[in-house]
C-alpha cells in the first residue's frame, strides 16, 4: 500500500536530514570544509522541523507556533553574544535542549500511565535522568563560566559517596518503573534526584577541566535525545542522538587524554583548587616587566616567534590585533606561527574560532604536540593569556594538581613574553612558575591595548 503524499514528504525529508547531519559532522571535522558543514547542518535541522510540522498527528498549532516564537525570542539574542560568551552560551544551549527532552519524557509518562511497556518505560527513564542531570549540571557549568557562581571547585568530606549513591537511587527507581510503572510519584522523584544530581556533579570541577565538562555535557544531551527517539517512535531523533552523543562523548576523551585527566578526576575530582604554599609564595618572588617597545624590539630582532593564545586574548577581543601583529612581523621576514592547546580558552577549538575570526592563516595554527619539538629553537614564545596550559609545573611538580597534563613547552624557547593583566592565577587557580624564570618578561596590561602597541612600536605608528 502506497504512503499518502504528507507521510512520503515527511518520510524524504527526515532521510536528507539525517544525511546531512553525518555529513555536516565529516564537514566540521576540517576547517577547509567546517562553513559547509555548519550549512549542512541548519538546512538539515530545517527539514527536520517542515517534516515534523506536516505531521498528520498534529491537531492545534498554536501551541507549536507559541513554541516557535518563544524560542525564536530566547534563541536570537543567545546567538549574538560576544565570541568570549561562547562557553556558557553552549552550556545553555545544552541546558535548554536538556529542559526540553525532560518535559517531553514527563509528558510522555504520564500520558501512557499506567500501561507502559517495560521498553517503553527503560527509555523514558534513561531519556528523563540523562536529561534531568544535564539540564541542571549545563546550568552550574554557564554560572561558573560567567562568574555567577564561584569559579574554584566547591567540595566536602563524602562527596562522592553521596553522588554515587544519588546516581544509583535514581537508576534503582527506574529499574523498579521498568516492572511497575504505575508509581507517579516514584517518577518525579527519580526526575528531582536526577536534577540533584546535576548540580551535585557539576559543583565540585574545577575551571580547568570545563572544556572537558561541556563535551560531557554535550555527549548527554545526544544520548537523552536519542532516548527520547525510542519513545516517540522517531527514528530521526535517534540518529541525530546518537551522532551527537557518541561526538560529544569522543571529543571528551580526547580532550581528558589533552589533560592527562580520567573521567571519574573530571566528575568527582578536585582539580583546580588553589595552592596555599604556592599562593605565598607569589608575593615575595620578583618578576622581570618590559614595555611595548622593549617587546616590540625583541620581536623585531626574533627569526622565529610561536604566539600561544589564551583566554586572556578571547575576553580582551585581541583577536584583530594578534592578526595586525603577525601581519608586521611577517612582512620584516619573522617566521610567526601559533600554538594551540586543546583545552586552550572555556571550550574545544575556542582559540580557533577567534582567530579564524581575525583571518589569521588556519596553516599558522599548530596544535600542541606538533609546535613543541619547535619550541627549543624558537626565538621568542609570545603567551597572550594563557596560564595552565603554559605552566612548567606540569612537567615535575608532583605535588601539583596539573602533574602530567601536557603543556606546551614555551619555556624552552630563548626568550618568552607573557601579555597579562596582573599576577593572579589561571582559572585552574594554580600558580604559574614559568612567571618567575629569568628568561621570561612580563607585559602588563590589556591584552588588545597592549599587543596593538607592540604592533604601532613595529610600524612606526601606523599599525
Amino acid at each position: 500500500m502506497s504512503l499518502p503524499f504528507a507521510e512520503y514528504a515527511i518520510q524524504v525529508a527526515y532521510l536528507i536530514a539525517t544525511a546531512l547531519f553525518i555529513l555536516s559532522l565529516k564537514w566540521l571535522s576540517s576547517p577547509t570544509t567546517a562553513r559547509r558543514g555548519v550549512l549542512a547542518g541548519e538546512v538539515g535541522m530545517a527539514l527536520a522541523i517542515v517534516g515534523t510540522l506536516l505531521d498528520r498527528n498534529i491537531v492545534d498549532y498554536r501551541w507549536i507556533a507559541i513554541g516557535l516564537v518563544l524560542g525564536s525570542v530566547i534563541g536570537v539574542p543567545l546567538g549574538r553574544v560576544p565570541m568570549t560568551a561562547v562557553p556558557q552560551r553552549t552550556a545553555l544551549s545544552h541546558a535548554f535542549g536538556a529542559l526540553c527532552v525532560a518535559l517531553v519524557g514527563t509528558a510522555e509518562y504520564f500520558h501512557r500511565v499506567p500501561d507502559v511497556p517495560g521498553f517503553m518505560m527503560g527509555a523514558l527513564s534513561m531519556e528523563v535522568i540523562l536529561a534531568s542531570l544535564t539540564f541542571t549540571g549545563s546550568l552550574m557549568a554557564a554560572g561558573k563560566l560567567q562568574e555567577v557562581l564561584p569559579q574554584r571547585p566547591i567540595t566536602y568530606k563524602g562527596q562522592n559517596v553521596i553522588n554515587l549513591s544519588l546516581l544509583a537511587i535514581a537508576i534503582g527507581i527506574a529499574v523498579f518503573l521498568v516492572r511497575n510503572p504505575g508509581h507517579p510519584g516514584l517518577f518525579l522523584l527519580m526526575m528531582a534526584i536526577s536534577l540533584a544530581f546535576g548540580v551535585m556533579m557539576v559543583v565540585p570541577i574545577g575551571g580547568a577541566d570545563m572544556p572537558t565538562v561541556i563535551s560531557l555535557l554535550n555527549s548527554y544531551a545526544g544520548l537523552s535525545a536519542s532516548a527520547m527517539g525510542f519513545v516517540l517512535n522517531s527514528k530521526l531523533l535517534i540518529i541525530a542522538g546518537a551522532l551527537d552523543g557518541s561526538s560529544g562523548f569522543i571529543l571528551s576523551v580526547i580532550m581528558s587524554k589533552a589533560m592527562n585527566r580520567s573521567f571519574t578526576n573530571v566528575l568527582f575530582g578536585a582539580f583546580g583548587q588553589v595552592q596555599v604554599s604556592a599562593a605565598a609564595a607569589q608575593e615575595a618572588r620578583p618578576v622581570h616587566a618590559a614595555t611595548a617597545d622593549e617587546a616590540a624590539a625583541i620581536l623585531t630582532a626574533a627569526n622565529k616567534v610561536v604566539v600561544v593564545p589564551g583566554y586572556g586574548m578571547a575576553v580582551a577581543q585581541a583577536q584583530h590585533r594578534v592578526r595586525d601583529l603577525f601581519d608586521a612581523l611577517t612582512k620584516r621576514g619573522v617566521d610567526v606561527k601559533f600554538g594551540i592547546h586543546p583545552v586552550a580558552g572555556r571550550m574545544p577549538g575556542q582559540m580557533n574560532v577567534l582567530l579564524a575570526e581575525a583571518d589569521v592563516p588556519y596553516d599558522a595554527l599548530y596544535e600542541a604536540d606538533a609546535i613543541n619539538p619547535e619550541l627549543a629553537q624558537t626565538d621568542v614564545a609570545l603567551i597572550i593569556g594563557a596560564n595552565d596550559v603554559t605552566n612548567p609545573a606540569a612537567r615535575h611538580d608532583t605535588s601539583s594538581p596539573i602533574y602530567g597534563m601536557p603543556i606546551l613547552d614555551v619555556d624552552k624557547a630563548r626568550t618568552v613574553m607573557v601579555i597579562k593583566r596582573g599576577m593572579s592565577p589561571g582559572f585552574a587557580g594554580i600558580d604559574n612558575e614559568l612567571y618567575y624564570l629569568d628568561r621570561t618578561l612580563m607585559l602588563f596590561g590589556d591584552a588588545k591595548t597592549f599587543v596593538g602597541d607592540i604592533v604601532k612600536a613595529l610600524t612606526g605608528g601606523h599599525g
